[in-house]
């Protein structure tokens, strides 16, 4: 962007699709497990925002006051939709394509059937939360297993449960209850049990992708295979639940290192069974 934005004093120029920087940096934090910083130059979040008064009142005479490159230029767009519950599948479809995705057939009626579940828990659906959704949607692994329920009980009372149901690549469903410190260990250890791949969790990590008690959340985890300290792998989740939101992207990570290392077996008669909870 640094060439792009001063091409005439460096005299240089690039075949770089510049409108495609931003999905790509999503892309590439999806794959990773990695977030972006909010304060990262040019595809943070906060990158184009102003808050300060005079940051405002110079935006609102002259944008390259305080803005050298556009927004648009590194493919940040400004929805003229405001979709919600009683959106239609065309004006979904249409806002796709202006973010840049170009959906039809059984696609974007799997995204339609994801965006009205989400319309139903908020009342506006940004264009954080449909790209959110594409990522979650589309842009995972290969699913060797996937999620079919989760069921979950947790409190101050009690050893927090999780119950997981799984499909593997044959179609067989897999079963699985555990306990564990918390909502999410316990979800974490009944897909180790069935999928018995020994994994070490690295970094976990949520945030909300707009602002809002409703927001949708999104989730990145990073796994190594237990005993290798030069690979890992990195997944992602969202949803409007944080719990299945953080299954989805240990899922997802899981998934790439069976994938890649060939590791990962089950108890073919898919059997219920309770693991107990490490101390200390």
């Amino acid at each position: 962007m640094a060439i792009h934005t001063r091409s005439r004093i460096y005299n240089l120029r690039t075949n770089i699709n510049t409108r495609e920087i931003i999905k790509t940096s999503r892309l590439v934090s999806n794959y990773t497990g990695m977030p972006v910083q909010p304060n990262k130059a040019v595809v943070g979040a906060n990158a184009f925002a102003h808050e300060a008064g005079i940051h405002q009142d110079g935006m609102l005479k002259h944008a390259s006051t305080f803005e050298i490159m556009t927004p648009d230029t590194v493919g940040l767009t400004q929805s003229r939709l405001v979709l919600g519950k009683h959106s239609g599948r065309h004006a979904l479809k249409t806002r796709l394509q202006e973010l840049g995705y170009t959906i039809e057939g059984d696609a974007l009626n799997q995204v339609f059937a994801r965006f009205k579940d989400l319309a139903d828990a908020k009342k506006t659906v940004t264009d954080a939360d449909l790209e959110a959704l594409i990522a979650d949607e589309f842009e995972g692994p290969e699913e060797i297993f996937s999620l079919v329920d989760i069921q979950v009980t947790c409190g101050t009372m009690g050893m927090p449960t999780a119950t997981i149901k799984m499909q593997n690549a044959q179609g067989e469903e897999l079963v699985h209850a555990a306990v564990g410190t918390g909502p999410v260990d316990a979800s974490f250890r009944a897909v180790d049990a069935l999928i018995k791949a020994p994994n070490q969790l690295i970094e976990y990590s949520v945030h909300s992708v707009t602002e809002g008690i409703d927001a949708l959340g999104e989730v990145t985890v990073r796994i190594a295979p237990t005993g290798d300290g030069q690979h890992s792998f990195g997944g992602y989740g969202a949803d409007d639940d944080i719990i299945v939101a953080s299954v989805k992207a240990y899922l997802a990570a899981v998934n790439r290192m069976v994938a890649v290392m060939g590791l990962g077996g089950h108890k073919p008669e898919g059997e219920v069974a309770t693991v107990g909870v490490k101390t200390g």
